[in-house]
């Protein structure tokens, strides 16, 4: 199935922009479920439609749904509780009920991101819209699979259980209790489900849709987006220039704010930039339903994009290394940097950060270098004697 991740600045009109690709799609012959993050319901402001907790269908394939964090946390909730029965009642703990549960910090991301997850793997759709929250939360919530899938990894290796008949020994031996098999159990059905949702977010057929007004602002805002995306292995397939001035505009007091639109659109168009600019006009109101959502003439799903790929280049004969290539458009020298810790790099990128495995082949080598030119970063690595295999060994 198809996916189309929407997000861009707050106030830039996303939602709408997410209720017309959805409603667009779904017209030409899709069967099309648009997602929302929004605890509000403004898609269903844009669609003239209510829109909740359990998926509605408010036009012929179309399907709008917006998760209830809160029945989704209590339900977990219930479900942990059941599995640890044994260790609360060995430690006195009374049970919470449902109607006393709130969402702790971060739940609301992670049902939202289940729910991403259950609709993506669905066979009832054959494209999923999904409405992200502003920049830069939806950055972080994009960032949040891996990064959880990294800390149990790091805190519960899996290599480092103990078979079962051995713990007790170990235990006495080392004067303190060994980790329980539930606990090892828990981390390895989290890291399924994060990896679940990690595989719909990197999938070929996954990607990106900018939605921002053309001005200083969007432009500045696209720009950082557009960075995060990248060091996330996400492409942008479309950016979207919301709320477009007439050029009638001109002759009016609005004629200052569509100067600012037409240099924001000029530097979009950049054709170095591997993406398609849409315009959407302003239609002097919010749109509400499906006669002012075509209106808007939002642009249909495109082909997929080639995915993004980090290629390593072997440049052993000629400069004797081996060359990651790391695209980062939109990345600034002074913004950056490397470290490498391991079989892991390290890389910031301006307020992004992010810590990557090496390639097995890199691994085996040391940083001889780095540069960033036509917005790739090329960081060199030359072969360690020591590990790198030769002839005759």
């Amino acid at each position: 199935m198809r996916t189309i991740l929407i997000t861009g600045p707050g106030g830039g009109g996303r939602t709408t922009v997410a209720a017309g690709t959805a409603l667009a799609a779904a017209r030409e012959g899709l069967r099309t479920l648009v997602l929302s993050a929004d605890r509000a319901d403004t898609l269903g402001a844009a669609l003239g439609a209510t829109t909740g907790a359990r998926p509605t269908e408010v036009a012929e394939r179309l399907t709008a749904w917006r998760p209830d964090a809160v029945e989704r946390f209590q339900q977990d909730l219930t479900a942990f509780q059941g599995r640890a029965a044994n260790v609360l009642e060995l430690l006195g703990a009374a049970r919470l009920d449902a109607e006393e549960v709130t969402p702790l910090p971060g739940a609301e991301e992670l049902s939202f991101l289940r729910a991403l997850r259950d609709a993506a793997l669905s066979e009832r759709y054959d494209l999923l819209v999904v409405d992200l929250p502003a920049l830069p939360q939806a950055l972080a919530l994009l960032a949040l699979p891996e990064e959880l899938r990294r800390y149990l990894r790091r805190l519960l290796p899996p290599e480092r259980q103990v078979a079962r008949s051995l713990r007790p020994v170990l235990g006495r031996l080392a004067g303190v209790p060994m980790p329980a098999e539930w606990l090892y159990e828990t981390a390895a059905r989290w890291d399924v489900e994060l990896a679940a949702v990690e595989a719909v977010l990197t999938d070929r057929d996954t990607s990106v849709r900018l939605v921002a007004e053309p001005g200083p602002a969007g432009t500045e805002a696209v720009r950082t987006a557009a960075l995060g995306l990248a060091l996330r292995g996400l492409r942008t397939e479309a950016l979207v220039a919301n709320r477009v001035l007439p050029e009638t505009a001109a002759d009016s007091w609005l004629s200052g704010p569509l100067a600012q639109q037409r240099k924001a659109l000029a530097d979009w168009a950049d054709p170095r930039q591997s993406r398609d600019v849409h315009t959407v006009p302003h239609l002097g109101r919010d749109p509400h339903g499906a006669d002012d959502l075509a209106a808007l003439a939002v642009p249909g799903v495109n082909p997929a994009p080639d995915p993004v790929e980090w290629p390593v280049a072997d440049r052993l004969a000629d400069d004797g290394v081996l060359v990651w290539h790391i695209p980062l458009p939109g990345a600034i020298r002074d913004d950056l940097d490397l470290v490498r810790r391991g079989d892991e790099l390290v890389i910031t990128a301006g307020p992004f950060h992010r810590i990557v495995p090496l390639p097995s082949a890199l691994r085996r080598c040391t940083v001889a270098g780095a540069g960033l030119l036509e917005g790739e970063l090329r960081v060199r690595f030359a072969p360690d004697p020591a590990l790198w295999p030769t002839r005759g060994r």
